[in-house]
């Protein structure tokens, strides 16, 4: 085993992660263009980690037209990073500070009676939106209690407490238009929206469909749509040819040659089967690279793609150079869009048997942010 090459010390420099908002900007307009209602760019999650403020900004300048998070926190920061925009918040427990979220025109999702109560009980110019369970068990309002909730709602609206301006809910199986629970999802909204006319609310924003189904069914986009992953180049359906937005990268600390039989990384679960050079990525599962994908990630390393071998660590991953005569120090790029070969996040989800929407959002801390501005020119048309 030969001594291990050491990069100098100037041409080191950490992991970076690269938010590319033209392809934010592109994939905004494809929304805008493929349903007549209104899009509304969810940003929770930093805008699914790619950096709220920065993707609401540029949604909001091709074509959305409203903003979606789930907690208040998550509302209240936009308002703090200077965005004007209608806000919803949908996800928060009864006793929230709906003072404030008022105070910072937030309009708020309300799932159950006790939440209502809570609402008109803290202020008295809420305005909201009612949120019915259509199929999946989980937030919203039981189909048994929708009635109620309604009524309760409307008497509230009638003494001036609050105002009723949308009725939500989520369908569970968008990501595969063909699942028999997607019908079940859209009857069960329309049922809901029939019982709040009658109860005699009147709701200006109706919206069921997230990206997937804004993609695949048109039944389902009333007069809004709430998109996220499709805003950074995520389509759960796989029909859409959508931008990506992230790009990683990382250089290489190090690298050395090894003889044949050489075991690498923790448990030795990879053993070298003939001389080989091996390269060291700082970067690892605290960073989001799934320990999940050890055995099946690759990495781009000059224009070719190259196996990560053993197991990814907490700080590290190590990569199979073969005869590449690769230095210390040089880019290798774990992810990006794909269009000069690179792994996508899309494989990188695949190698450890999860969602895109899990990488993206799981990426850690230190990776140094970078953001290219919405006038980047080099986007490939839809």
């Amino acid at each position: 085993m030969t001594a291990l090459a050491i990069a100098p010390r100037s041409a080191i420099a950490g992991p970076r992660l690269a938010v590319d908002l033209a392809a934010v900007a592109a994939n905004t307009r494809l929304f805008t263009r493929r349903t007549p209602g209104e899009v509304i760019a969810v940003v929770k999650a930093d805008a699914f980690g790619h950096g709220a403020a920065g993707v609401a900004r540029t949604a909001l300048a091709n074509g959305a037209v409203r903003l979606g998070v789930t907690s208040l926190e998550e509302a209240l920061a936009l308002r703090t990073a200077g965005l004007d925009a209608p806000v919803l918040s949908w996800l928060n427990v009864v006793d929230a500070d709906w003072a404030t979220a008022v105070a910072g025109d937030v309009e708020v999702a309300v799932p159950s009676r006790d939440h209502l109560e809570a609402i008109v009980h803290a202020t008295t110019r809420a305005r909201i939106h009612l949120h019915l369970d259509t199929g999946m068990a989980r937030d919203g309002a039981a189909p048994t209690e929708w009635a109620a909730l309604c009524r309760a709602a409307r008497l509230a609206e009638r003494r001036g407490l609050l105002q009723v301006v949308g009725v939500m809910g989520h369908l569970g199986c968008a990501d595969d238009p063909a699942d028999a629970c997607n019908a079940t999802g859209r009857t069960r909204f329309a049922w809901g929206l029939q019982v709040a006319l009658d109860a005699g609310l009147r709701p200006q924003q109706r919206h069921l469909a997230a990206t997937a189904a804004t993609l695949t069914d048109p039944r389902t986009h009333h007069t809004m749509s709430r998109i996220g992953a499709g805003l950074v180049g995520i389509d759960p359906t796989r029909t859409t040819d959508l931008h990506p937005a992230l790009t990683l990268t990382a250089p290489l600390v190090g690298v050395r040659s090894v003889r044949a039989g050489t075991g690498v990384g923790y448990g030795h679960t990879w053993v070298a089967p003939a001389a080989t050079r091996l390269g060291l990525l700082p970067v690892g599962y605290a960073d989001g690279l799934p320990r999940a994908s050890s055995g099946r990630a690759e990495v781009l390393v000059r224009g070719r793609r190259r196996p990560l071998v053993g197991r990814i660590s907490m700080d590290m991953a190590v990569v199979d150079l073969g005869d590449e005569s690769v230095t210390g120090g040089e880019t290798v790029t774990i992810f990006g869009p794909g269009h000069d070969g690179e792994p996508t996040v899309r494989e990188w989800a695949e190698w450890s048997e999860t969602i895109e929407h899990e990488i993206v959002t799981g990426l850690g801390a230190r990776l140094h942010r970078t953001t290219l501005a919405a006038t980047t020119p080099a986007l490939r048309s839809l």
